[in-house]
């Protein structure tokens, strides 16, 4: 009943924000959302200015022209293929743009997990409630993300190419990525690995064409442009990063020592999926634990990622439930749960006592840590259950 109600209201907000979209005319003074970076890329494709977005002066020029405000500013550091896969938004207004583009992916995502997680799905969709929301009212495209990674893990026993090609359209978001194609090559999944790689070369080379050559450059010279940024906490609320880098960074240590702590979180998470394939855990439970492992890895991720750890748990919390005790399981759910409320509690709060004013990274970031306490507390109870009856195989999608 109470995941029936969330899912109404995730309904209403998506209502509600497509109707806030179509009041705002072009050039109005409003707040800048993250869709409306989607928008006005996708407005530069057709123009064949897309290479202008990776600049930031040029990008933020954009941005106040789209808004007529001048406002907290918006990097832009997604790869070429993005860019050429949100194209055809420009083709409608924004609100109908983000309409369709919510709906379609949230509706992509929702499908997905509910064949993965069967009888938990309700319980799922209660403890990721808060990063759906903030995924809708932002406009990002972690809907997106968490079905195709949700995607790799229905396919990858029986559909292997199927996979691939979902694997290798996560390319619009390398990082989220990087546990999962570690999985696929210790496990010597070859074609999922070729059909993953064939994507990517085939997109590239569409990029090239339609983009130009120069596009590449662009992209590159942007993404320094952003690490710099990302060293300095300009620009970016790390309060709402779930990483480890930002946990560091808002509690005063410098860059560099923030990247070490993020490297070893990284190396950690890996470790964690090479244990998981050493030790012959069941699939399930190690592309699940790969899930988790996924958003660890890049300083670099925030709380409208989070629909993949709803994969992740899917694969998971049947057999969790089964071997944690009673206090496990409250923590585990609790830890699920505190990942996605924290960004979204301090983004309400600041939102009612500031306004949409740019933001420092005054505000301690905290959900890395809950999500480290999430990956191991979730192998140690699998580990106690390793030698009890397996779980059943991975439902997977049959031809």
């Amino acid at each position: 009943m109470c995941a029936r109600f969330i899912l109404y209201a995730l309904t209403i907000c998506l209502i509600l924000m497509t109707g806030w979209f179509a009041h705002w005319e072009l050039g109005q003074n409003r707040p800048l959302v993250d869709f409306d970076a989607f928008y006005i890329v996708a407005q530069r494709v057709w123009l064949g200015e897309a290479r202008l977005a990776y600049n930031l002066d040029q990008f933020a020029k954009m941005q106040m022209d789209a808004v007529g405000a001048k406002i907290p500013l918006l990097h832009w550091t997604y790869p070429p293929q993005f860019d050429l896969l949100i194209a055809p938004m420009a083709f409608v207004p924004v609100a109908a743009a983000y309409f369709l583009f919510i709906a379609a992916t949230l509706g992509f995502y929702l499908l997905t997990l509910r064949y993965i997680a069967k009888s938990c799905f309700a319980l799922i969709v209660i403890l990721l409630s808060p990063s759906l929301f903030l995924t809708v009212a932002c406009g990002q495209n972690g809907f997106l993300t968490g079905g195709l990674i949700g995607l790799v893990c229905l396919t990858i026993e029986r559909r292997q190419i199927v996979a691939g090609l979902s694997l290798g359209m996560m390319v619009i978001k390398p990082h989220l990525a990087i546990a999962i194609g570690a999985y696929v090559l210790l496990t010597r999944r070859w074609m999922v690995a070729f059909s993953a790689a064939a994507v990517i070369l085939a997109s590239s080379i569409l990029c090239t064409l339609f983009l130009h050559w120069n596009i590449w450059s662009a992209f590159f010279a942007g993404v320094r442009e952003s690490s710099a940024f990302l060293e300095g906490g300009a620009t970016f609320a790390l309060f709402r990063s779930i990483s480890v880098y930002a946990i560091l960074r808002t509690a005063g240590l410098s860059s560099s020592l923030a990247f070490l702590g993020q490297l070893v979180t990284a190396v950690f998470a890996l470790s964690v999926v090479a244990f998981a394939i050493y030790r012959d855990l069941p699939a399930r439970w190690a592309l699940g634990l790969a899930a988790i492992a996924s958003l660890l890895i890049s300083p670099y991720a925030y709380d409208y990622d989070l629909p993949i750890l709803g994969v992740g748990m899917a694969l998971l919390l049947p057999d969790v439930t089964r071997y944690a005790s009673e206090r496990e399981r409250a923590a585990i759910y609790s830890l699920v749960f505190v990942v996605g409320f924290y960004g979204f509690f301090q983004s309400l709060r600041l939102s009612i006592q500031y306004g949409t004013g740019p933001l420092g990274y005054t505000v301690p970031a905290f959900s890395g840590c809950a999500l480290v306490g999430l990956l191991w507390l979730t192998l140690h109870v699998l580990l106690r259950g390793a030698g009890q009856p397996q779980p059943a195989p991975i439902r997977t999608i049959e031809r």
